[in-house]
């Protein structure tokens, strides 16, 4: 059975893919994640999840498979980044409040000779957010390295009053789709696990 490789740093990814008993390596696969012109949400995460998994391929020995994936926020078709600061999140936040957004995961895989991905639509509902609310949860600190600026599987979750969808493709890893790619390479869930690496 090949190798997989993760290529992201996110520590939400390394738990999705332990949890499905997937054994991997991490590497290092830096890109410029800045939007092209005119550039629509899912293809912009499908082009980022791909970056990923090729920029991650060059880390390895040339045999295995690189998983890379990218997730993103949108609402109203505009890609909701990371809070840049507190004014931003919470007119993100704002923004956000009473309403349904999209969050786009687009999974990628590469051998170095075929490239598959895929991208997958989740519907997030949320209440009414106060503005008291919103200044605590910027204080917990989870906001500042979140698409969107809240994590689902955190302390954000008590903002969700709705979700129609896949939950792990919210936090950063649709299971079901991944798996179904992971097959494709040979690679099988649900492994004997003794402890995943980084390199």
């Amino acid at each position: 059975m090949p190798q997989l490789y993760l290529a992201s740093g996110s520590p939400r990814r390394r738990e999705l893919l332990t949890q499905i008993g997937v054994p991997f390596t991490v590497v290092s696969a830096p890109i410029d994640e800045t939007p092209l012109p005119g550039e629509a949400p899912a293809a912009y995460v499908e082009r980022l999840a791909q970056a990923k998994a090729v920029a991650g391929f060059a880390h390895t020995d040339g045999n295995g498979v690189v998983l890379g994936a990218d997730t993103t926020v949108v609402l109203d078709d505009e890609i909701l980044g990371k809070p840049e600061d507190r004014e931003h999140f919470l007119a993100m936040l704002g923004d956000l409040s009473k309403r349904e957004h999209q969050v786009l995961t687009a999974v990628a895989l590469t051998d170095g000779r075929r490239s598959i991905s895929r991208c997958v639509s989740t519907t997030v509902r949320f209440r009414a957010i106060s503005f008291e609310e919103a200044l605590r949860y910027w204080a917990s600190g989870e906001p500042l390295d979140k698409a969107g600026g809240y994590a689902i599987q955190g302390l954000g979750a008590v903002f969700v009053s709705g979700i129609e969808g896949s939950y792990s493709a919210v936090v950063g890893l649709p299971l079901s789709e991944t798996a179904e790619l992971l097959e494709q390479f040979a690679v099988a869930v649900w492994q004997p696990q003794e402890g995943s690496t980084a390199r």
